[in-house]
């Protein structure tokens, strides 16, 4: 199974693509997509559809995986990741690829088995799920990473539990 997860903004979009083969984890594509700053939000939106349209196209992945936003203090900002959230949506939508949403907590306790990890945390994780020899230098790609990979360890236990 082929993941692509997505950690979405408008500023710096992480995307990983994950395959599961008989239980190892293979990173297959990691990438931060940054449309310029200087850029209105909807030239920033246009930007990032055309190129993880591009990407998703090239990789032809299962599902695409998307970390929901997190909501705090900031509506602004949520406001924001939420727009890119459904670019990536429409993105998938438009070569017909499912889509999984996951809540920030979810996918850190899906990678570090504790749903309040830190960033530091959740990168290294992802490195060593992935035999990664060197560190992440991004948390926006490990965190994409993350999403794949909790899709992935969801959809083993939706797949064993279903066989039972």
């Amino acid at each position: 199974m082929l993941v692509v997860g997505v950690d979405p903004g408008t500023f710096k979009m992480g995307v990983g693509a994950v395959r599961s083969d008989g239980g190892d984890l293979i990173l297959t594509h990691s990438d931060v997509l940054s449309p310029k700053r200087s850029a209105s939000l909807s030239e920033r939106l246009a930007w990032l559809h055309s190129k993880l349209a591009e990407l998703l196209e090239t990789l032809r992945p299962e599902v695409l995986a998307i970390e929901q936003p997190f909501v705090s203090r900031n509506v602004r900002a949520a406001m924001a990741v939420g727009q890119a959230q459904a670019v990536a949506m429409i993105a998938a939508a438009d070569l017909a690829i499912p889509v999984a949403t996951y809540a920030p907590r979810e996918v850190k306790k899906a990678v570090t088995d504790y749903g309040g990890s830190s960033k530091e945390q959740v990168q290294e994780m992802v490195r060593v799920l992935l035999d990664l020899p060197d560190e992440i230098e991004s948390s926006d790609r490990a965190d994409a990473l993350a999403v794949a990979i909790c899709h992935i360890n969801s959809s083993q236990v939706y797949d064993v539990s279903m066989r039972e």
